[in-house]
C-alpha cells in the first residue's frame, strides 16, 4: 500500500514549502516514485522547483471539483507515493469537501499521513482542530518549525488540549530543524531542488545543507517507519 502525505498548516508563514520540498527530497533519496499534487495555485513554488524531476499535478482544492480530480489523479498513479502540498487558504475547503478524500482512502488503497506545520501562534492550532474533525482517517503529526525557536518556545502548543488529542490518536510532536538563513535564502531565491543545491552551493553552504538533511531524515524516519 502506497502512502499519501499531506503537508498542512492552512496559513501562510509556517514553513510548509520547505517541509514539502524536504519530504520530496527524502522520498527520492529512498528511491520512491513520487507524485506531487500542488494545490497552492497562487504560489506553486514546490511545483516550480520539482516539476522537472517528479510527476506533478496542480489542482485547485477551493472547489469540490478539485477534490474529485485529486481522487482520480491518485487512482491513476497507483505506483507512486503521493505528496500533497496544501495552500494557506485551504482549511475552509477541507471542512466543506475534505470528506471526499477522507471517505475514499480505503478504495484508493492509501494510508494517509498529515504533517501539520505550526509556528508559535494560536491560529494554526485552531485550524488543526478543524482539520482533524474532518480528516478522521489521517494519522496527523504536528511539526514545530524550529525556525521560530526551540521546542520550549512553542508554549501554546505544549500546553494545549490539541497536543493531547494528536498524541492520544497516535500522532507525534516533531521538530523540523532550522536551516541557516543564507542557505534557505539561496534555495528559495533560485528555486533550487535540495539535491541540486547539495552539489552547486559553496562548500560552507553545502556543509550546512548536509547537516540539515541528516536531521530532516531522522525526523521523516520517525514518520515513515
Amino acid at each position: 500500500m502506497k502512502n499519501l502525505y499531506m503537508i498542512g498548516g492552512s496559513k501562510g508563514g509556517t514553513g510548509k514549502t520547505m517541509v514539502c520540498m524536504s519530504m520530496i527530497d527524502y522520498m527520492r533519496t529512498r528511491g520512491e516514485n513520487v507524485l506531487l499534487i500542488e494545490t497552492d495555485t497562487s504560489n506553486p513554488d514546490v511545483a516550480k522547483a520539482y516539476a522537472e524531476v517528479v510527476k506533478t499535478e496542480t489542482i485547485d482544492l477551493d472547489e469540490k471539483d478539485g477534490w474529485i480530480v485529486m481522487l482520480d489523479t491518485i487512482e491513476h498513479h497507483k505506483d507512486a507515493t503521493v505528496i500533497v502540498n496544501t495552500a494557506a487558504r485551504n482549511n475552509l475547503a477541507v471542512t466543506e469537501f475534505g470528506e471526499i478524500l477522507n471517505d475514499n482512502l480505503n478504495e484508493l488503497k492509501r494510508k494517509m499521513t498529515t504533517l501539520w506545520v505550526i509556528n508559535r501562534q494560536r491560529d494554526s492550532l485552531e485550524l488543526l482542530r478543524e482539520f482533524m474533525e474532518t480528516m478522521t482517517n489521517s494519522k496527523t503529526h504536528v511539526v514545530r518549525n524550529a525556525y521560530f525557536g526551540n521546542d520550549d518556545k512553542f508554549e501554546l502548543y505544549e500546553k494545549s488540549k490539541i497536543k493531547t488529542s494528536v498524541e492520544d490518536a497516535g500522532g507525534l510532536s516533531l521538530t523540523f530543524p532550522d536551516l541557516a538563513d543564507r542557505v534557505a535564502d539561496e534555495l528559495y531565491s533560485k528555486r533550487l531542488r535540495i539535491e541540486d543545491a547539495a552539489k552547486s552551493m559553496t562548500i560552507g553552504n553545502r556543509a550546512e545543507l548536509q547537516r540539515w538533511r541528516g536531521e530532516v531524515k531522522r525526523m521523516f524516519d520517525e514518520v515513515t517507519k
